[in-house]
């Protein structure tokens, strides 16, 4: 497994460092090994589960979201709200740096992708059309998800 810094910047005082972040880097091989068929897929491939399928899609417990492929916290359950999309629905990632987005323009649309900021995982998408405070729809794959119960 290689790991590469990419930097996080966190500030203390009126001095801001850069920390770095480290990359998970595994081969295709590897992922393979670790996650189910439906997780590569979704995780390593860019698939999509079917709606409504999902095992988070209706659940409402206490607890942190996690990469179902390398354990980072995504997503916190006070975020999460039933958006009627199919898929589990959040209005913030449960850090700023815990996700990455990136331009989607497949299927001849233009979305925007979330990616697991730590092993580049695809978990789904983000739209304009959430609830208050933020706005933001994390239409999220549970296949992707590992949820940690408090």
């Amino acid at each position: 497994m290689a790991m590469e810094g990419s930097g996080r910047r966190r500030r203390l005082g009126r001095t801001c460092y850069t920390i770095p972040m480290t990359k998970i880097e595994k081969t295709n091989d590897q992922w393979r090994h670790e996650l189910t068929p439906e997780q590569y897929h979704v995780l390593r491939e860019k698939g999509t589960e079917p709606p409504f399928t999902g095992e988070y899609d209706h659940v409402f417990e206490p607890g942190t979201y996690r990469c179902a492929a390398c354990g980072t916290e995504l997503f916190e359950s006070e975020a999460k709200y039933d958006s009627g999309c199919g898929w589990p629905a959040f209005f913030a990632p449960a850090s700023e740096d815990a996700v990455e987005e990136e331009t989607d323009g497949t299927y001849g649309m233009r979305r925007t992708e979330v990616l697991c900021a730590a092993c580049g995982g695809h978990l789904g998408h983000v739209f304009p059309d959430g609830p208050h405070p933020t706005g933001q729809r994390y239409c999220i794959n549970s296949a992707a998800l590992k949820l940690d119960e408090k």
